[in-house]
This record gives structure tokens, sequence and C-alpha cells, in this order.
């Protein structure tokens, strides 16, 4: 009886541990599923105490509460039976599954077994049979090694003995390198036995045949015909049969060159014939020469790629093959044929280069620019694809340097094309301006504004222009266009400052020149000229530059011209152009007051009843400038005009001031011209020569300033009489009533032609002055 508790606790210990290692085996560990918790009333923990739970929820949970835990209780524990079930019912498919594998394995150890100890056994019979075998050859072995020598030294000898028969064969054949290959393993036996007289015999037989061999080798190689093929299979027999490299390598770039040379004086017949010069000296291809046609720049590069340029490419290759690759001894031998071959090749290339760069000059003259780019592209990628046969040159960047070239050649005829378009234009203003249409007064109004816009908007369409045609050079596409070397140069240094600022300078310097002393230019033309230089300086430079870096895509970490110093120079024209403009119809109007005052005989004159046509003249030409200056500008700022009635009033208050003393019976202790002097004194000084402001006020200020000028300075040298200076005061106050309106200050024109009537006063012998009443009487009627 005292067995039986021990037999229990023996059997819950090892129910335990199977549990445990079920547990373990599907991750269930209890210790920290619920060992954690210490809580007796934790369902789930492993302290769990029922009654404590039973008289927890008793006490807590109301009775419809103890009836749902009940249920929801009832529920976990049928979802727990299933699922344990299930387990169960799994667990025990793979024990009958690991029962069923276990057995099988069993069977198969036992065929296994059976099958290594048959092996072991064969391995036995085959290790006795070798032994049988070694112990039955043992003492044949070394004779049966010395008749194998034997018999290999007989096919040796069999094999001399035929070789000059088997030369002669192969040579028959065309097989050449065949020959070569059977002398070249016969030739060190030959050579170390050719004392004995046997070996003597095939040695010289063979010798002469082989020299016939080289020299046959010889001649297929300096023909004319020969692929290149031909030539590389000649090259490589006769460096086995120990001709001297060095002088093949000569043979060999001479035989190329003559083809080179041949594709080169087709690029050259090329060119000629595009200039129209020469024909071919050939006198097989003189009678084809008549149905030659220039070629373009594409097919020139084409011809070039495909023909030059593909030869040079197989010569190179053939070369390398034939005497760079070989596996040799001698290094110095490698670097004398790589020398040879750098200077063949830059000699040629030297010579296509130029080529095609003379070629290329001559497409300056064109105006699309496609063809011209994709040729360069073409020959640009053909370029890079032969510095793989050649990794010491860099034929890529003399490439860039033509590409480079024509495009500064492009951008330097597109500028000429410009300038030269600006000088037309110009023409054609100065033809329109010398032979205007017959129009009305409404259309002749127009007609500077057109000339204007016209030469304005042909100038910013001729620049868009030739910006679209040379964007070709910066297409993604174009592999040399991707190239910094060249991107940046062209855009920045070859469009912006080589053609658009470039093209903006010249046109200040053009415009410039006509303010020169020795210019002939038609006023029309100055006043046009300054317009389009102040919008160019406004708006027109700044929307050129901005629309040339934006195509360009130019950086501007380069040193440019700012756009801020192409304005002021411009602004610096344009008033130069408008100062000149004044000038000119100032002195053209002052000729005629000159001539007005010179050629008339002041002192003998007869009353006036008139004014002087050459007043009207005056006027009507301050008119005629007025309306063309207000074609092109606006009108300007005026000072504040006084009323006609004290116009016409002030106009004679020297005069009428003058008879209120009596008969210019001034006191005689104060001279006339120190009265004078002395009202000069508190008038403001007038600037003759200022500068001009861009509106139509100041032109005409400054036009009328030089025309009084020179009205006054020529009164003072002439001695007038009473009708004289009475001819003067009509005429004054004639140009008093039409010129105020043009200028900016009225008081201007009154100080000017007040000072005019006081000069004349002092130079008249008889200063009697005519009554306003007359004087606006003749005015008015006149």
């Amino acid at each position: 009886m005292a067995d039986n508790p021990e037999k229990l606790d023996a059997d819950e210990a090892e129910r335990r541990k199977r549990h445990g290692m079920l547990k373990m085996y599907y991750g269930l560990d209890e210790d920290k599923a619920g060992g954690a918790s210490l809580d007796p009333c934790d369902i789930d923990g492993a302290h769990f105490k029922p009654d404590m739970y039973l008289g927890k929820l008793i006490r807590e949970k109301s009775l419809t509460e103890l009836m749902d835990k009940e249920s929801e209780m009832l529920r976990q524990i049928r979802s727990l039976d299933s699922d344990m079930q299930t387990l169960v019912y799994e667990n025990y498919n793979k024990f009958i599954s690991a029962t069923d594998t276990i057995r099988k394995m069993k069977n198969d150890f036992r065929k296994m077994e059976d099958e290594m100890d048959h092996l072991a056994t064969n391995m036995s019979r085959i290790t006795e049979f070798s032994g049988n075998i070694s112990h039955t050859l043992q003492d044949r072995r070394q004779h049966i090694t010395k008749l194998s020598g034997v018999h290999s030294l007989l096919k040796k000898l069999q094999f001399l003995f035929e070789l000059p028969a088997r030369l002669k064969k192969c040579i028959e054949m065309k097989a050449y390198s065949q020959a070569v290959r059977y002398y070249t393993k016969a030739q060190r036996v030959l050579h170390q036995y050719q004392h004995m007289p046997s070996f003597q015999g095939i040695n010289s037989d063979c010798s002469q045949i082989i020299r016939e061999l080289r020299d046959h080798l010889k001649q297929q190689f300096r023909d004319k015909e020969s692929t290149p093929k031909q030539l590389a299979e000649c090259v490589d027999l006769l460096l086995q049969l120990d001709e001297p490299a060095e002088k093949l390598c000569e043979e060999f770039l001479a035989h190329a060159r003559r083809k080179l040379d041949s594709d080169l004086e087709e690029l050259k017949y090329q060119i000629s014939l595009q200039k129209g010069e020469a024909a071919r000296k050939d006198t097989e291809k003189q009678s084809q020469s008549f149905l030659d046609t220039s070629m373009d720049v594409l097919e020139f590069v084409d011809c070039g790629c495909n023909g030059f340029l593909s030869n040079m490419c197989l010569v190179i290759a053939s070369y390398n093959d034939m005497f760079l690759n070989r596996q040799q001894d001698s290094e110095e031998l490698d670097a004398i044929a790589s020398k040879k071959l750098v200077t063949f090749v830059h000699t040629l290339m030297e010579i296509y280069f130029n080529c095609v760069q003379e070629r290329v000059q001559l497409e300056k003259e064109t105006g699309d620019n496609t063809i011209l780019v994709r040729a360069l592209d073409r020959f640009h990628r053909r370029l890079q694809a032969m510095n793989k046969l050649l990794p010491d040159t860099d034929f890529s960047r003399a490439g860039t340097n033509i590409v480079s070239t024509a495009a500064r050649d492009r951008v330097a005829h597109y500028l000429e094309s410009l300038k030269q378009h600006f000088t037309d234009c110009l023409t054609d203003i100065r033809q329109n301006l010398a032979s205007p249409r017959v129009a009305s007064k409404q259309e002749q109004g127009t007609n500077l504004t057109e000339l204007l816009s016209n030469i304005q908007m042909t100038t910013l369409e001729q620049v868009k222009s030739v910006l679209v045609n040379l964007q070709v050079f910066t297409a993604p596409d174009i592999t040399f266009a991707m190239k910094p070397y060249f991107r940046g140069p062209f855009c920045t240094q070859g469009v912006r400052e080589g053609l658009v600022v470039a093209y903006i300078q010249h046109i200040t310097k053009v415009c410039q020149d006509f303010c020169e002393g020795t210019s002939t230019a038609p006023p029309a033309l100055l006043l046009i000229l300054s317009r389009l230089c102040s919008d160019f300086e406004s708006s027109t430079i700044s929307y050129l530059i901005t629309l040339t870096e934006e195509q360009f895509d130019i950086d501007h970490k380069l040193e440019v011209t700012s756009v801020s110093q192409l304005c002021t120079d411009i602004k610096q024209t344009a008033q130069q152009l408008l100062n000149h403009y004044v000038k000119v119809q100032g002195l053209a109007i002052s000729q005629m007051l000159r001539k007005s005052v010179e050629t008339r005989d002041w002192l003998n004159t007869i009353e006036p009843r008139n004014v002087r046509a050459v007043m009207k003249r005056v006027v009507e030409d301050i008119t005629s400038i007025d309306l063309q200056v207000g074609q092109l500008y606006e009108e300007g700022v005026r000072k504040e005009r006084s009323s006609d009635s004290s116009r016409r009033a002030h106009s004679y208050s020297y005069a009428a001031s003058q008879q209120k003393r009596g008969q210019w019976n001034f006191t005689p202790s104060i001279d006339n011209s120190l009265m004078s002097n002395i009202q000069k004194l508190f008038s403001e000084k007038i600037e003759i020569f200022s500068a001009v402001e861009f509106s139509k006020v100041s032109v005409l200020t400054g036009i009328i300033k030089i025309s009084l000028k020179t009205f006054m300075e020529c009164v003072r040298l002439r001695i007038f009489g009473r009708y004289g200076l009475q001819q003067i005061q009509v005429d004054t106050y004639y140009l008093q009533l039409y010129l105020w309106r043009f200028v900016s200050d009225e008081n201007l024109v009154q100080v000017l032609l007040d000072e005019i009537v006081c000069s004349t006063v002092h130079r008249c012998l008889d200063p009697v002055m005519m009554e306003p009443s007359v004087i606006e009487l003749i005015c008015e009627r006149g």
C-alpha cells in the first residue's frame, strides 16, 4: 500500500512532463500566459481560486448579470472543448504519419546496407584485378615506352623527309598559312641538324621554297588590289617567317596611304567643285567630271565618314591586330610600331580636318542651319568612335574646335546679315523721306510713325529669326551641344555677346555716326533714330537679352555685358540724335533768317505794309517740324500760359514804355546800352544749346531758341533806318503771334523777340517806333 502513492506521483510527474513538452511544441508557455498574475480571481492565472471568484461574482453581480456570465462561460467551455478535440485529432494524425515515415526509413536503410555491401565487394574485386595487371606488365613497361619513343621519332623524321613536297603542295593550293605552319614547326630541327648531309638537303630545299613563298607574299602585300584581309594574312605570315617588323610597318602604312590619299583627293575635288574651280586631274575620271554635281555639306561629311574615316579605322584596326596586339617579346618594337601609327594617323587626320573646315566655311551664305548641324554632329560622333581605336589621341577635341569655328562663323555671318539689314532699313527710310508718297495730310501725319514701326518690327523679327536658327546648335539630340567646352562659349560669348550685344552696339555706333558733323542725314531720319534708340533703351534691349538668355540657358557666372550698360549707351545716343536734330533744324531756319537779314538794305527800305515772306516761311517750317516731332514724341510739359490779350499787351510793353518817354529821349546821364545791360541783369539767362528732353515742346523750344538767337545776332551786325526798325517790329510781332504755342515757356519767345527789337533800336539811326495798332493790323492782314 505504501508503494501506491509513490507510483501515483511518478505517473503524475510523467504526465506533467509530456504536458509540458506539448505546450513547448505548440508555443503555450504557461508561465508567460498567466503565471505572472497573482490575482486569485483571474480565471486565466496560475493562482486562480474558484470559491473566491464565485463569491465575488455573487456579491458584485445581479441575477441577470450572473445568468449572462453563466451563458458566456458555457460558450467558452464549449469552444475550449472543441479546440481541444481538434488539437488531439491533429496530434493523432501527426503521430500516425510519423510512425509510417519511421517504418519506411527502416526499410530504405535495409536496402542501402545491402547495396553498400555489394559495392564494397566490387571494389575489392577491381583492386585485385588491377594489382594482377600491374604485376603482369611490370617487366614489359620500359620496353613499351622505348618503342613508343622510337615510333614518335620515326613519324617526325617521316614528316621532315616529306616537308619539301608538303610545302610545294600547299603553295600550289594557295594554302600559305598551312605551309608556314609546317615550316615553322620543323625549322628549329632543320637548323639544329643542318650539318648532317641528310638534313642539309631537306633544309636547302625548304629554304628555297620559303624564299619563293616570301617573295610571293611581299608581292601580294604591295598589290594595290589586295583586300585588308589579304594584307593582314600576308603580314602575319611574313612576321612568322622572321621578316623585319619595322619594315613591314612602313610598307603597310605606305600601301594604306595610297587608298586614303585617294579618299582625300575625292574630298578636295568636291571642295573645288563647290567653289566652281577645277576639274579632275585623273584622266580616267575626266570623262565623268561633267556629270558631277556638288554635294551639300551633309553628303560631304557622309562621304568623308564612309570613305576616309571608315578606311582609316580599318587601317588602324588591322595595324593593331598585325603589329601591336601580337604576343611579342620586344617592347621596343611595340613602341616603334605605335609611334609610326600615331604619326601616320595624325598627318592624314590633319589634312582631313582642313578639308572639313574648308567645306564647312563654304556654308556661310546659307540661311538654314539644320543640314549643317546634322553634318557637324555626324562628324563629331564618328570622331568619338575613332578615339577607341587610338586611346592616346583625342580627335573629338579637334572635331569640337571645327564645330566651334563653324558656329562662330555662323554667328559672324548672321551678325553681318543683321548689320546689312539695318543698313537696308535706313536706306529705305531715306528713300521714303526723299520721295514721299502723295497723300492727304492725315496720311502724311502717320508717315514717320509707320517708318519707325517698320524698322522696329523688322529689326526685332530678324533678331528673333536668327536666334531660332542658332538654337539648332544647342538641340538636346546633338552630341557636341552637350559638351561644356562648346555650349558655354557658344551661348554666352557667341550668341549673347557676339551677336545680340554686338548688334545692339552696332546700332548704337551707326546712330552715333549720324551725329557727326560730316553727316548728311535728313532731319526726319535723325528724329526716327532718336525715338528708335529711346525705345531700345526702355524695352527692346531688355526683351532681346532676356529672350536670348532663356532660349540658350546662359550661365550668368560668366562675365558679360550688362543690360544697364547697353541701355545707358543707347540712351546717350538717343539724346545726341535729338540734340543733333534740334541743331540741324535750328540751323536750317537760322540760315533763312540770316540770308533775309544780310541781303536786305535796311537803311533805304520802304515803310512796312506787310510781313516779310521769310517770316511766314519760318512759321510754316516750325509748324511742319511740330507735326513731324508730334508723330514720335509726346507733347511734354508747358508752363502756365497767359491770356491772349495779356500776350499782345506784353508784346509791346517795351515799345509802349519807350513811347511814353517820348521818341527815345532818354536821360542824358544814362546811356541807352547801359539801360539795356541793367535790364538783362534782372532777366533769366537763356541757354541756347542746352540738352533737349524727349518731348515735342522741348524739341521745338530748342529749335526756336537757335533760330531767334541767330536772328538777333544777324540784327546786331546791321545798321537800320526808321522803316527798317519798323519792319523788324512787324516781323517780330508776327513771330510772337505764332511761335508762343510751340514752346514750353512763352516768356522765352517774348524775351528773345524783345532782345531782337532792342538790338535793332540800338543799331537804328532814326529810332521811331510804329504804333502797336498798326502792327497788329498789318500782321492780321498778312
